[in-house]
C-alpha cells in the first residue's frame, strides 16, 4: 500500500510540475494508461513465468520455429546442463 500511495504522489508532483510549467502531457491520457496496463500486464506475466519456472528461452525458440514444446524434454535439458 505504501508503494501505491508513493507512486501517487509521485505522479501527483509530476502532474503539478507540468502545469506550473505549462508543459502538456506527452502522450494522451489513453494512450498513458493503454502503456500502463501493458506494463502492469507484462510484469504480471513475468511474475507467473518465474513462478512456473517456464523454460522462456526455450518456449520463445519453440515459437519462432514452429516445433512442438515439450515440458519433459526440457526439464531433460535443463537437468543436462
Amino acid at each position: 500500500m505504501k508503494v501505491l500511495f508513493l507512486s501517487f504522489v509521485v505522479g501527483l508532483g509530476v502532474g503539478a510540475l507540468y502545469g506550473l510549467i505549462r508543459v502538456k502531457s506527452p502522450a494522451p491520457p489513453i494512450v498513458a494508461l493503454l502503456g500502463l496496463l501493458g506494463m502492469v500486464l507484462g510484469e504480471q506475466l513475468g511474475i507467473w513465468m518465474h513462478t512456473k519456472k517456464l523454460d522462456v528461452p526455450r518456449a520463445a525458440a519453440v515459437c519462432l520455429v514452429g516445433e512442438r514444446y515439450d515440458s519433459a524434454a526440457a526439464a531433460e535439458r535443463r537437468g543436462s546442463r
